[in-house]
């Protein structure tokens, strides 16, 4: 049995992972840090994570094989480095190791990364496309929410080169995704009967979006990418409809370009237990609770513009899911271990 912490338990992350990770079969949480929290009984704080029987303390004394940290950027890091320099294998569900450039990081999060030395040993841990990598890990550096519904919508394609580096990623996320915060914009009154966009200027999701979006194109070089998220009334979930014009020549006329579309997907994907190429336009109660990335890629009735969209529930797939898929790997154990839920419905 290995044996797992989880920095910040007391945030819809931390919490959420020690949901799925409560019932793995091969991992027991022995301990679970929050600020907030520090001195009180799980349970008292998350009735429906009671059998755990944990309490929440201010710091991870007890050894472990794995560590997960749910703290916020710039903190997270920091309080990683003890951990990373005693050769702790750590999954970070923070923006802090994602980027590549430090400098990057600093324009982006407005800080001085705090263990910058660390940056290069970071595997990106969107699983699907970076599973080799993720096995042999030490530090990894678990994916956002909106990147992942993106970069998966857009990886066979882009890999593939059938379209053109000129992208728009347009996003919509449940309010769980601002976290448990008590400011004005995500009170009830605000987001109920209400859709908004926000981080037109620039939102921090982008840079990471486009870092691994060049990843796949042919030549390497980074997209030109337009990213607008909004915030909907919903607790969970993120709908993503992304956009690019086709190349020329580069898939039949009409049905056939979209069937031909399909399969490329379907191939891309061959195999993949947690992304699955939908039928029909996909809904994100059809992810609800679930580790499932759902993709319907089509054309748009011109014949001249690639259009897919993605739904995933946005603390599985896009943050406690995904980060137990990536531990699996580290682990040696079957990467679906512990994530077979089946999505809740409706």
């Amino acid at each position: 049995m290995f044996r797992a912490a989880i920095l910040n338990v007391t945030g819809y992350a931390g919490a959420e992972l020690a949901r799925i990770l409560a019932l793995h079969p091969q991992v027991q949480v022995v301990a679970a840090t929050g600020r907030s929290g520090a001195g009180k009984a799980l349970s008292q704080l998350f009735p429906h994570l009671s059998h755990l029987s944990l309490t929440v303390a201010e710091r991870v004394e007890e050894r472990v094989d794995i560590l997960f940290s749910a703290l916020p950027h710039g903190a997270s890091a920091q309080a990683l480095l003890p951990y990373l320099e005693s050769g702790v294998r750590v999954i970070d569900l923070s923006a802090d190791f994602r980027l590549r450039d430090p400098q990057e990081y600093t324009r982006w999060y407005g800080i001085e990364h705090p263990a910058p030395a660390f940056l290069p040993l970071a595997a990106y841990g969107l699983t699907e496309l970076n599973r080799d990598r993720l096995r042999g890990a030490r530090l990894v550096a678990n994916p956002g929410c909106y990147p992942t519904g993106a970069i998966l919508a857009l990886a066979p394609a882009l890999r593939e080169g059938i379209v053109e580096p000129d992208l728009v990623v347009d996003a919509k996320s449940g309010v769980s995704g601002a976290g448990r915060t008590v400011d004005l914009r995500y009170h009830f009154s605000e987001v109920n009967e209400s859709v908004s966009a926000y981080g037109l200027g620039g939102h921090r999701h982008l840079p990471e979006m486009a870092q691994e979006l060049a990843s796949l194109t042919t030549d390497g070089m980074r997209p030109r990418l337009t990213f607008v998220p909004h915030l909907v009334p919903m607790t969970r979930g993120i709908l993503t409809t992304c956009y690019a014009p086709l190349r020329p020549g580069a898939l039949p006329p009409g049905e056939a370009g979209r069937r031909a579309l399909r399969d490329l997907y379907q191939s891309f994907y061959e195999g993949e237990p947690f992304v699955r190429i939908s039928s029909e336009p996909p809904a994100t109660k059809h992810t609800l609770g679930s580790n499932l990335c759902l993709i319907y890629p089509t054309i748009d009735a011109e014949g001249e513009r690639l259009v897919v969209v993605s739904a995933i529930d946005n603390l599985v797939k896009g943050a406690a899911g995904q980060a137990i898929q990536n531990m699996n790997l580290m682990l040696g154990l079957p990467e679906t271990m512990g994530l077979e839920a089946l999505a809740l419905f409706p």
